[in-house]
């Protein structure tokens, strides 16, 4: 007698009411709805991996625009930092030779200096006399930051310029715009504030400090 097995019943083929091409049919029927299963999940799978694509070429497009805003950006603020150092070595250079109760007859400004022991570093602006030296600091927008900066010029202009180690050295920061607290960190380590006042600077040097 030929039975056949069939969510967990057994049916006699004879004596059953289901008859075989009733059953086949449910059989079809079965796969039919697995095929479609499987179609639809094919489906979700391609629409995901077309979301995934499309995400990951926004991300890269945003990736390219933050990149190239980078750069704008640091394309600016070099020239806010080249138009303040411009401004104020022809300040200096024309207007205001006369500094810490001291006249300055050389200035020379964007000298880079680097000796065997590795003290490399770039100067903005300095001015001269036969007795003292003068290291400017430029900044566009100074902040606390910066003191440190400008602190560091005393070390590496020693090692750097050892044919004016008999000089007296004067440390400045020079900028557009200051923070009070970068004018405290100045006054607190004897470094000369030199702003800008229209057309020309004014320098607050009371506090100012002999390196």
């Amino acid at each position: 007698m030929l039975s056949l097995r069939f969510n967990f019943q057994v049916f006699d083929m004879e004596n059953s009411s289901y008859s075989f091409e009733s059953v086949w049919a449910t059989l079809q029927e079965i796969g039919a709805r697995i095929e479609q299963s499987r179609a639809e999940a094919d489906s979700r799978r391609a629409e995901a991996d077309r979301r995934r694509a499309e995400i990951d070429k926004e991300f890269k497009a945003l990736a390219i625009q933050i990149k190239a805003t980078q750069k704008e950006l640091g394309g600016i603020g070099r020239n806010n930092g080249a138009v303040a150092e411009e401004f104020f070595y022809n300040s200096l250079k024309y207007k205001k030779r006369n500094m810490f109760g001291q006249k300055f007859d050389k200035i020379i400004k964007e000298e880079k200096r680097q000796t065997k022991e590795g003290y490399e570093d770039e100067y903005d602006i300095m001015l001269f006399n036969g007795k003292s030296v003068c290291i400017v600091e430029v900044k566009y927008k100074a902040d606390s930051n910066d003191v440190q900066q400008v602190l560091r010029k005393e070390k590496t202009f020693r090692a750097n310029f050892p044919e004016h180690n008999d000089k007296k050295l004067y440390l400045a920061l020079a900028s557009m715009t200051f923070h009070k607290l970068t004018e405290k960190a100045c006054t607190d380590n004897g470094i000369a504030i030199i702003k800008q006042a229209g057309n020309a600077v004014v320098i607050n040097d009371e506090h100012l400090k002999v390196f």
